[in-house]
């Protein structure tokens, strides 16, 4: 992943959106007060600070109203970040409901089309069912506000309604599927660490089990031999030390003989070894073709995909999986062929589809799959080659079999 994906990840979580909703909102506010307190007319604050301060006789204009406001949405911004940082931890429910409780007092103060905000934070925070309570409570309160200070008809009041259920019915929506999405990541960022840590301890297990089968090996195979070899030249030594060239001469032949006798098993067994890290590529071809529903993977696969060498097999796996890829998402193909035969050593691999081609593509400009391909091909000592552009697509891959 990207330093830039990781961006996008993180700018993607609950609480960072709040937080940047947060904000945004907040400097509209501070451009929109700056303006009135130069003297610029813009819309007056209508929270129920605005009605607090016109019950002692102020007026919605006066600049002591626009400090007061923006002192409150300055503590609504802070406690909305305190609260969107602490998402669903191990703060007790009470005391998140208490801070969303403040924070909507706060945000009713500056205007009532703020307190949106809040219902969203609150789907973040609480569980489904209480946020979903918070939220109805805040369609009741948003809408009785306006009805009080209202005396337009009833048809409008009932316009209010429905827009105030609109919007924060969309406001929960929107905080309970970010908050699920945000578990979800959680979720499978957990379950991928874990799967990787296992695979690394079964790769560590491997390891230690085939050093411990070639250390059986060498000392059931090399031990015997050695010893006897040993015995017949230490024997040899002691003859010629007696002067005796004819016992010595046959010590000697022995020796010669549990030498050549050695070299002859050590070679039978690396041969049984190489025989047995052959890789079956059948099973996986047939896996990846059954798993694309979309289009139709024809395989066509004769005896060479069963007796494959370790690197071969992986590096025609990745090609293939990343030619198919190429053809099912870029080229629209309905369907795919994969051919595998064996040429001798070498094995040959054809991938053919029916999309849409590509009339003008040229080898200096293949992109990163295709070079990717390429690549693997070369480290073995072998070739990729683009040998139709359209109608359709067609890779050949050529590899030493048996690496």
């Amino acid at each position: 992943m990207t330093k830039f994906d990781r961006l996008l990840a993180r700018l993607a979580e609950p609480g960072v959106v709040l937080r940047l909703a947060a904000l945004v909102f907040c400097a509209m506010e501070l451009v929109s007060a700056g303006s009135a307190l130069l003297g610029v007319r813009t819309e007056p604050y209508d929270g129920l600070a605005a009605w607090v301060w016109r019950q002692l006789g102020g007026n919605v204009s006066d600049r002591g109203l626009v400090l007061v406001c923006v002192g409150l949405l300055l503590a609504f911004v802070a406690l909305i970040f305190r609260l969107a940082r602490q998402g669903q931890t191990a703060v007790p429910v009470n005391q998140r409901l208490g801070g969303l409780l403040l924070v909507d007092l706060l945000a009713f103060g500056v205007t009532p089309g703020l307190p949106f905000l809040v219902t969203a934070l609150a789907a973040v925070v609480l569980p489904a069912r209480l946020a979903l309570g918070f939220a109805a409570a805040q369609v009741v309160l948003n809408t009785g506000i306006y009805v009080y200070a209202s005396t337009t008809a009833w048809l409008d009041q009932f316009g209010m309604l429905s827009a105030m259920l609109a919007l924060h019915g969309l406001a929960f929506g929107l905080g309970r599927m970010a908050a699920a999405e945000a578990e979800k990541r959680r979720w499978l960022q957990a379950v991928l660490a874990e799967q990787m840590a296992g695979e690394q301890l079964l790769a560590e297990q491997l390891r230690y089990s085939e050093r411990m089968q070639i250390a059986r090996e060498l000392h059931d195979l090399m031990g015997h031999h050695l010893t006897a070899l040993n015995l017949q030249l230490q024997l040899g030594g002691a003859l010629l030390a007696r002067a005796d060239s004819g016992g010595a001469g046959q010590a000697l032949g022995r020796a010669q003989g549990v030498a050549a006798q050695l070299l002859a098993d050590v070679r039978e067994a690396v041969s049984q070894q190489r025989s047995s890290q052959r890789i079956d590529l059948s099973a996986a071809l047939q896996a990846l073709a059954e798993g694309i529903a979309s289009t139709r993977i024809e395989l066509k696969l004769d005896e060479a995909a069963r007796d494959l060498g370790p690197r071969a097999a992986h590096a025609l796996l990745r090609c293939v999986q990343e030619g198919v890829t190429n053809s099912v998402r870029h080229a629209g193909a309905r369907r795919v062929q994969v051919e595998l035969r064996g040429e001798g050593d070498e094995v040959a691999v054809g991938i053919d589809d029916d999309g849409r081609g590509a009339p003008h593509w040229h080898a200096g400009r293949a992109g990163n799959g295709l070079s990717g391909m390429a690549e693997r091909m070369a480290e073995l000592g072998g070739q990729m080659r683009v040998t139709r552009t359209s109608p359709g697509f067609r890779i050949e891959l050529r590899c030493p079999r048996w690496v």
